[in-house]
């Protein structure tokens, strides 16, 4: 129980000593599920050092537990935050037991014990498969940033320790650890990978009594990321620049009209002051508010905050006039399938009409529903403007 219990405290102390780098936060903290599956999968190998805790590890020296490890693991990130990845690790790992043969002794003598001990070498050649779920904590706490220097990605994972030479054991494990991360590029890492490993009492052929066994490793190695890598950040604004202009135009336009109109009846009603019958003319106006683009996040249909400040700030401008107003739905082509993308952007198109009718009282007969489905990018080389309602006048 003591042993495990070392093990452990010792695993977690080290997955805690990682300070997040110093670098300004992005404007997202969250993106939601990358839906392309082809994304964001990385390949990582490295080497180092292994340390074995087994049932009479105290007696040897540090340097004779220390052997050699290797990693190579392949996973994906499904967010900027969290990760899945399946790892080998294995070689071997050496310790000391009182059986001359048996329990993977080697039949030599050890000659270092600390108390007189007559213990013999052991080496357990083993192999470890392990599913780790990671959580990079520098994305969490500080926003996704694709050129950060340094990430620390803590994770937990589950897996199978088998130690393949006589006596043969099979052992579900239990891993915890600390991936440490230095970008070197956009496709590439260096890694500092350290965890904990933790089996059965009975992995080294052995029964002691106690609760369990297992490994400290520390390995350096590169991590390669295949393309198509990284997020776009997402964004809400109020308009359309281009949209917002030629509307401008047109008002402006409309309103000089409405001055010459002006003018040219009061200079009729001023010439034809004995005309007993006067033809009265009307002007009327009309209030014709800017386009609005709603921006959602991947595989939403949900509007957040923003955006409901935005459409509160829009249905106040919108109650002013009898104009109807078109609300377009629209996905992102490059995500999704065809069915998905029209359900989606019909989805989104109802969320800000029912956002505007029902949160804002904005008149049914005001608004039209449209939808799009998945399109190409509506505006420059952006596929998150996508992912949009458009309202405007009809």
């Amino acid at each position: 129980m003591k042993k495990r219990r070392n093990i452990l405290i010792l695993a977690l102390l080290l997955s805690a000593s990682g300070a997040m780098a110093q670098s300004e936060p992005s404007d997202s903290t969250k993106l939601l599920l990358d839906r392309n599956f082809d994304r964001n999968w990385f390949v990582s190998v490295g080497g180092g050092a292994q340390m074995y805790f087994g049932d009479y590890d105290k007696q040897m020296s540090f340097t004779d537990r220390l052997t050699s490890a290797l990693d190579i693991a392949v996973g994906k990130w499904f967010t900027p935050d969290i990760g899945l990845r399946l790892m080998y690790s294995g070689l071997k790992y050496k310790g000391v037991t009182p059986a001359a043969t048996g329990s993977h002794s080697t039949g030599i003598l050890y000659t270092g014990t600390k108390n007189g001990m007559k213990l013999y070498n052991q080496k357990i050649k083993y192999y470890h498969f392990q599913t780790d779920v990671m959580l990079n904590f520098s994305n969490l706490l500080f926003g996704y940033n694709p050129t950060r220097f340094y990430s620390a990605s803590p994770y937990v994972g589950l897996g199978w320790m088998v130690a393949y030479q006589h006596p043969q054991s099979h052992e579900v494990s239990a891993t915890i650890g600390l991936l440490n991360s230095f970008r070197l590029s956009s496709a590439f890492d260096v890694n500092l990978d350290i965890h904990g490993d933790y089996a059965n009492d009975r992995f080294d052929g052995e029964v002691s009594g106690v609760y369990g066994e297992g490994g400290l490793t520390a390995t350096v190695g590169i991590t390669y990321k295949f393309p198509a890598r990284g997020w776009e950040k997402s964004s809400v604004c109020k308009y359309s620049e281009a949209d917002f202009s030629r509307l401008n135009e047109s008002i402006n336009a409309i309103q000089k009209e409405n001055g010459l109109l002006k003018n040219q009846l009061a200079t009729s009603n001023n010439n034809n002051t004995k005309v007993q019958t006067q033809t009265r003319t009307d002007v009327i106006t009309q209030t014709v508010v800017a386009p609005m683009l709603i921006i959602f996040k991947i595989n939403t249909c949900t509007l957040f905050d923003d955006g409901r400040v935005n459409l509160g700030f829009f249905a106040d401008e919108i109650k002013k006039g009898k104009s109807v107003y078109v609300i377009t739905g629209y996905a992102d082509r490059g995500t999704g399938n065809k069915t998905v993308n029209e359900a989606l952007s019909k989805a989104r198109a109802e969320a800000v009409y029912d956002c505007l009718t029902k949160e804002y009282g904005i008149p049914a007969s005001q608004l039209k529903i449209d939808y799009k489905g998945g399109v190409d990018n509506l505006y420059g080389n952006n596929p998150a403007l996508s992912r949009a309602t458009i309202i405007k006048v009809e």
